[in-house]
């Protein structure tokens, strides 16, 4: 028999036959790029740093993209629970990103370090469109200081907001004919099958009409299948590319692929279509100007102008600090209707989903309106201020259902120290919106739509309690929230006030398909179909909680 030695070099004669094998040869080159990515893996995995937040581990390239998902709020909620439940450090490419769950580090980022986390990240979506003039991607700046207060000085301040007052009233009237005829054809027709209407539908004509009524003078919605369809499929066509996920954003030397896939050429197409939009609606304001016909918004009363008769005011009197091109104006405007347009639709369509899905709440409202309100033929914006189980309605949908579940983007602009931790500058910085509504150190059974949470709490939307930020909060908060509450407000108290509602073909409340669209906005999946019913007139009596 072989001896011991003789049996250890047979082994290792047979092992270094097979590595030599032109296969295993393969996975001896690998080894050394496995090892150094099995290191870096570890690195990070393994930190214990007290002076970097927590990290899941990475992936070689495009760092944890792949763990943003179809559904990226939900799924940073889940990733946070298990590495950085307060504040969590990701790398989207080559980008490293904050991710900030809990009401306490909110706080940090907007207020005591509001000036670091002031800037923008630059988007391709912003550059190809607005190139960088608008408010909400404009470097934080004199510009931006500027462009902001010319916005909410002419348009967003509450005086402003209090003089489109006969605008809002006559859109959502037009909306509340159309829903009473719906009812008018039920009752005199011999089948017994309701109309179902298309409630996400008509909240977006509604305020894309408010919308460009105020900021453009007029609504396009109407104007024939020419500019009323190519309006229309603008709007849509922006939404979509603004949530859509780009690539070259966070691995720049992949943006190639945009260009392959068509990408790149679709959102240049949509830009210069935008961009021909808006500079036909600017002639349009012009030529009124100069050939001194000005009707309707466009006169000498400073409250009946739009936004666009404003801009073109500045810009031909340099009334601010700072020269306005027609780029700046064009991206404002842009701004404007798109910020306000989907954050008021949105946030309609998901306050009458969850009425439908909990009626108990839809029957304290209506009670709360029609006790208020009585036999009027319509709910003012007078009638508003003491409503309050509506006010705590609206509240708790903007709890469950941010219109942007992971605000916009913020960037440091310096390095910072939060809490112990060390943030380098150029850091992108997202707040979940949808996870601070959410937690359950903040709110009771967090997953359960209840306004009455808010009928004594001090908690608003306002931007001042970083529970509750559906709008943002700080410099770079949107200052468009009094414009929209006051449009949701108005809207929400007539269709409940004047109608019954159920769900179609006797769908129960557990039918009702509460499935969010993917990607960065939060809208329903599936648009909202519901019954109206005429509701007979009571007289007017109290209602309290």
């Amino acid at each position: 028999m072989p001896n011991l030695l003789q049996m250890v070099e047979l082994k290792l004669n047979e092992t270094f036959s097979i590595l030599l094998q032109p296969l295993s040869l393969k996975y001896i080159l690998l080894l050394p790029i496995f090892l150094i990515l099995l290191y870096r893996w570890s690195s990070y995995t393994n930190s214990s740093s007290i002076s970097v937040p927590p990290s899941p581990p990475k992936l070689p390239v495009i760092g944890n993209l792949h763990q943003l998902g179809l559904l990226p709020h939900r799924s940073l909620q889940t990733l946070a629970q298990r590495h950085g439940p307060d504040l969590m450090l990701l790398h989207f490419g080559s980008r490293p990103v904050l991710v900030v769950s809990s009401a306490e580090f909110a706080s940090e980022i907007f207020k005591s370090h509001d000036i670091a986390f002031s800037d923008r990240p630059k988007l391709i979506f912003f550059e190809k469109v607005v190139k960088y003039k608008d408010i909400v991607s404009a470097p934080y700046g004199e510009y931006w200081r500027q462009v902001r207060s010319v916005c909410v000085l002419n348009l967003l301040s509450n005086r402003r907001v209090r003089s489109f007052r006969a605008v809002r009233l006559e859109e959502m009237k037009l909306m509340i004919s159309n829903i009473a005829q719906s009812c008018t054809m039920t009752s005199s027709s011999s089948s017994s099958t309701s109309p179902v209407l298309n409630l996400s539908e008509m909240f977006l004509k509604l305020t894309n009409d408010v919308i460009c009524r105020v900021a453009m003078g007029r609504k396009y919605s109407d104007c024939g299948e020419g500019r009323g369809r190519m309006f229309m499929e603008l709007s849509v066509e922006l939404t979509e590319f603004f949530t859509r996920f780009n690539i070259g954003d966070y691995i720049p030397w992949l943006a190639w692929f945009t260009r392959v896939n068509g990408f790149d050429a679709k959102l240049d197409d949509l830009a210069k279509r935008v961009d021909a939009f808006i500079d036909m609606v600017i002639q349009e304001h012009m030529d009124k100007s100069n050939n001194g016909n000005d009707d309707g918004m466009n006169n000498d009363n400073e409250d009946e102008k739009d936004l666009v008769d404003v801009l073109l005011s500045v810009q031909k009197e340099t009334a601010v600090g700072f020269p306005i091109d027609r780029v700046s104006i064009k991206a404002i405007i842009l701004d404007i209707f798109t910020g306000g347009t989907d954050t008021t639709y949105t946030a309609l369509e998901w306050t009458m989903s969850e009425l439908l899905k909990n009626p108990t709440a839809m029957k304290k409202l209506q009670n709360e309106v029609r006790g208020m309100v009585g036999n009027k033929k319509d709910v003012t914006e007078d009638d508003l201020a003491g409503m309050h189980y509506l006010n705590a309605v609206i509240t708790e949908t903007f709890r469950l259902h941010p219109p942007f579940p992971l605000l916009l983007p913020r960037m440091c602009n310096q390095d910072v120290k939060i809490k112990g931790y060390n943030i380098k500058a150029n850091t992108h910085v997202m707040v979940n919106a949808w996870a601070l509504g959410r937690d359950p150190k903040s709110y009771t059974n967090p997953e359960q739509y209840k306004p009455e949470r808010f009928l004594d709490s001090v908690i608003d939307y306002k931007g001042n309690n970083y529970e509750l930020i559906p709008f943002g909060a700080g410099r770079r908060g949107c200052p468009g929230i009094q414009f929209a509450i006051v449009v949701e407000e108005l809207v929400l108290a007539n269709i409940v006030h004047k109608f019954d509602w159920a769900l179609p073909h006797g769908a129960t409340t557990e039918d009702l398909d509460m499935t969010e669209t993917t990607g960065l906005t939060a809208h329903r999946k599936y648009p909202l179909m519901a019954v109206a019913t005429q509701f007979e007139e009571l007289p007017k009596r109290d209602y309290s909680y």
